[in-house]
């Protein structure tokens, strides 16, 4: 049995904002449902978040960006500011997502700009690392990922009322889509517990006062959902293509919320 259990939905670029707002809309309908045990936030495309924010934040479901960019204001056509959404009542940000790293080229100093920009705010950061495919056969994961994390963390001043949110995303184990018929390969149960704790020891050694939670993110489903957390480290899962259908997601609430 666990105490918290975290419920984090990525909808990435999956919904346009008519969408967004009915799942949102129908989501909030049976929040009433979820037990206190469970800490559920919602990361919607920037397009609908406002809208669905509002929705989302008046049931007690958080709600945050996909991305951000670490300057406040200036000149920087199609960036959003990490204050912005903070202002825009934000609770949390995805920061340094798999995606963001592979498609766009987001380098480790950027991520750590990033950390710093939402904590300076009050933002959230959910710090996403994890290794491609061509890392894993090489042999490197524990190495790559620890130079995902001790550049997002070390010598960061982090606040004491602030969780620490990390996400695991082996990049070889996640699905191109919904729908796209591209699975990822199947990342074991055992090897993502192992991979927490490994994460979970690294990042202690850089924050010793932090309890880090972190979460599964390689294409959970609902089937899945039980399989992940009922191993000890991993405190919560963030799901991509399944969190984008009413259905789906309630079945993962409703799976998790069984181990409470």
């Amino acid at each position: 049995m666990k105490d918290k259990i975290y419920l984090f939905a990525n909808w990435k670029m999956y919904l346009d904002f008519d969408e967004s707002n009915i799942l949102a809309n129908g989501l909030a309908g049976e929040a009433k449902k979820f037990g206190h045990e469970i800490k559920m936030a919602i990361f919607p495309s920037t397009l609908s978040l406002y809208t669905a924010g509002q929705v989302l934040r008046d049931v007690g479901v958080g709600v945050g960006p996909q991305n951000v960019f670490w300057v406040d204001k200036g000149g920087y056509t199609g960036e959003i500011s990490a204050s912005m959404y903070k202002t825009a009542g934000c609770d949390y940000a995805l920061v340094g997502h798999s995606e963001r790293r592979q498609q766009f080229h987001e380098t480790n100093h950027e991520v750590r700009q990033k950390m710093d920009a939402c904590l300076s705010v009050g933002l959230t950061p959910v710090l996403c690392v994890g290794e491609t495919l061509k890392e894993r056969e090489a042999g490197t994961t524990a190495e790559v990922v620890e130079i995902q994390l001790r550049s997002a963390l070390d010598n960061i001043s982090w606040p004491k009322n602030v969780a620490l949110i990390i996400a695991y995303e082996p990049v070889w184990a996640i699905s191109k889509g919904a729908g796209a018929g591209e699975e990822g390969r199947h990342c074991d149960d055992i090897e993502a517990e192992k991979m927490h704790r490994l994460i979970k020891k690294i990042v202690k050694n850089l924050l010793p006062n932090m309890e880090p939670a972190v979460l599964f993110g390689g294409s959970v489903r609902p089937n899945t959902t039980a399989y992940y957390l009922n191993q000890p480290s991993i405190d919560g899962v963030l799901v991509g293509a399944a969190s984008t259908k009413l259905d789906s997601w309630l079945e993962i609430v409703k799976n998790a919320g069984a181990l409470v």
